[in-house]
């Protein structure tokens, strides 16, 4: 009897799907599309560790450096960034006590409060571009520009399906960065 039950817990996977029973190999390019994200994220966060920012706040900064001149109200950037109003109360606040951004009264409208991107937080977007640059090298080493197109043609086509799906299901309640 030991050895039946030995024998089931070394089955391998290629068994189990002789055998009749589902597999996951069908979702393997979501798994991998996933798991690089998720990968390449973590190194990121790593990276720019020693300049004291993290994600969330990189993210609010390159949003910002979009639109440097006419700045960007807190609720359409929080919609835009797909968080809640009071999470980008908090990292904005956060921001502005580094001096990454200010807030400054609307010129139109004394109620509506904009933000803008400082002197300083373009400066900390251009060393994470140095250190971005550094990263992309890395983790992109050894895939020919060729294919490197190729995954960049399919994953924008993956995208946009995603996107007409979410449409047609009514559930475009968040913007697709890109």
């Amino acid at each position: 009897m030991a050895s039946t039950s030995k024998a089931k817990r070394q089955s391998t996977p290629e068994a189990s799907v002789k055998a009749g029973n589902p597999s996951a190999k069908p979702f393997r390019f979501g798994f991998l599309v996933h798991d690089v994200s998720r990968m390449r994220r973590t190194l990121f966060d790593v990276r720019m560790k020693p300049l004291g920012i993290t994600r969330s706040q990189w993210s609010v900064l390159a949003a910002l450096s979009l639109r440097p001149d006419e700045g960007v109200m807190q609720v359409d950037l929080a919609r835009e960034m797909d968080v809640g109003k009071v999470t980008i109360g908090g990292l904005i606040q956060r921001l502005e006590k580094i001096g990454y951004v200010r807030r400054e009264v609307d010129a139109r409208d004394l109620r509506v409060r904009r933000v803008f991107i400082t002197a300083e937080g373009f400066e900390i977007i251009r060393q994470m571009e140095q250190l971005g640059g550094d990263h992309n090298a890395r983790t992109l080493a050894g895939i020919s520009q060729t294919d490197l197109k190729i995954a960049e043609d399919v994953l924008a086509k993956v995208k946009a399906n995603i996107r007409a799906e979410l449409e047609t299901l009514g559930n475009s309640t968040s913007k697709a960065r890109g």
